[in-house]
């Protein structure tokens, strides 16, 4: 097979991952503008933020991950034009991802006192634990919002996301602004009103996201009506064995970046708002990996509906490419402006900061290029990691993961961080190190089950 068999497929992957990536880049920027708003406050602020948020990273991860389960049972039943299959993933995974967002906010609060176990500056900790509280609070419509998301995207309509995502942004940015500098006769709350902010942006997120939805006429009987007796075992049952694993898997993942935060956090507090930047940043470029993710978990389950194998493997394959073309040409930006982007995030005006700052700038720096590489095999082990999804295959993915970032990745960064001169940038190289062999080891797992569906249908 040629090279034209598989680009030929990017404009309808890129006509569907468009929105799906713009609305992630959206949640991204939620986070980013707390940091560029509280980042003028002084690096302190920053880093109070950057520890309160890897506590909310890793509440995050599994309530997205265990979402994700719901779009592969979509799409397979879309496929198969199954509407009662449709309505019941539907509703009974909004149920499983409301009783989720609560219990995940209850865990984040009762796991303060982790911070200061970690032996983090006293002054980060004491600014970090009331954000918390409030941010904390902000997953609870936030993964109610991913029960209505995934939903969404099984249906490949996934335009509504970015949508709802871009008004949050809206209202975001402005009760952050208010909050954060009292302005326009608000309060001035500091990093708190950050934390607010994302509160009351994420509730209106997911209220948006159910009036745009529930107003689609082709949505309405999927809306029209709820009872408890549609809580069904089997549904249930479905989704947590596909959602427990996905959640599993974007938690080793996001617990391996949270433990780098705390590295640097050990290494000391411009390393930390060093590492806060350009995991900012790198973040940023990572959603339209996500994105396409997302497309390879939504195709690959409608060719499985379909049971066409072969077109299966074109399409995969084709977003594989994809991914890495993207992403290649991030990395070459991030090696051209590794200098300049640092200085977004921080006030130079701030005289009692200027030596802190700069400092941050240097670090920040030498990691970009290291993200500039790493960025590439995020990139191949995100969007192999949404076909495997889209096959329903969660827990070898989930195993083979755990292997490329707690025993090869984190080592590698304890060892280079703690032990050696690289510090912050030694911490980096391990994260490339895990998310390399991730992609890799999952690339191979892919490639053994389509081998093995095409072998059984001939």
């Amino acid at each position: 097979m040629n090279l034209s068999t598989y680009t030929k497929e990017f404009s309808y992957n890129l006509k569907l991952a468009y929105p799906v990536i713009l609305g992630m880049v959206g949640h991204t920027l939620i986070a980013i503008v707390d940091n560029i708003m509280v980042g003028k406050l002084g690096s302190t602020e920053l880093a109070a933020v950057s520890l309160g948020n890897s506590l909310i990273f890793v509440a995050m991860s599994l309530g997205i991950g265990f979402s994700t389960a719901i779009t592969p049972i979509i799409a397979e039943a879309d496929a198969e034009k199954n509407s009662s299959k449709i309505r019941l993933a539907f509703h009974n995974g909004l149920f499983l991802c409301t009783i989720l967002g609560f219990a995940l906010f209850g865990l984040v609060v009762i796991a303060k006192p982790v911070m200061e176990l970690l032996q983090q500056p006293k002054e980060v900790i004491t600014l970090a634990k009331p954000y918390l509280d409030w941010v904390a609070f902000s997953l609870v419509p936030l993964i109610i919002y991913q029960g209505y998301k995934q939903f969404a995207d099984g249906l490949s309509m996934t335009k509504y996301s970015m949508y709802a995502i871009v008004m949050a942004n809206i209202v975001h940015v402005f009760f952050n602004y208010a909050l954060i500098y009292g302005a326009w006769g608000f309060p001035k709350m500091g990093i708190i009103g950050a934390g607010l902010g994302t509160v009351i942006s994420r509730i209106a997120m997911v209220v948006f996201m159910h009036i745009i939805l529930a107003k689609q006429e082709k949505l309405k009987h999927y809306f029209h009506g709820f009872s408890f007796n549609e809580i069904k075992k089997e549904t249930i049952s479905k989704i947590v064995n596909l959602g427990f694993p996905s959640a599993m898997q974007m938690l080793f993942e996001v617990v391996l970046f949270t433990a780098a935060i705390w590295l640097c956090g050990n290494i000391g507090k411009t390393s930390q708002a060093a590492n806060q930047i350009a995991l900012s940043l790198a973040s940023m470029t990572f959603m339209f990996a996500m994105g396409l993710s997302v497309v390879a978990m939504i195709r690959v389950g409608n060719q499985k509906g379909n049971q066409d194998y072969k077109n299966l493997v074109i399409v995969a394959r084709s977003i594989f490419l994809l991914a890495i073309f993207i992403e290649i040409i991030f990395a070459i930006l991030f090696v051209l402006l590794h200098n300049t982007l640092p200085y977004i995030f921080l006030n130079m005006e701030n005289q009692a900061q200027f030596l802190d700052n700069n400092e941050v700038i240097t670090i920040a720096a030498k990691l970009l290029l290291v993200a500039a590489v790493f960025q590439i095999s995020d990139g191949i082990q995100v969007v192999v990691l949404g076909a495997l999804r889209g096959l329903q295959d969660v827990k070898i993915p989930m195993y083979l993961t755990f292997v490329a970032y707690w025993v090869i990745g984190f080592p590698i960064s304890y060892y280079l961080g703690e032990h050696t001169s690289l510090k912050a940038v030694g911490v980096w190289i391990g994260l490339l190190a895990g998310l390399s062999f991730a992609a890799i080891f999952l690339y191979i797992r892919f490639h053994i089950l389509t081998k093995k569906l095409l072998l059984n249908t001939k």
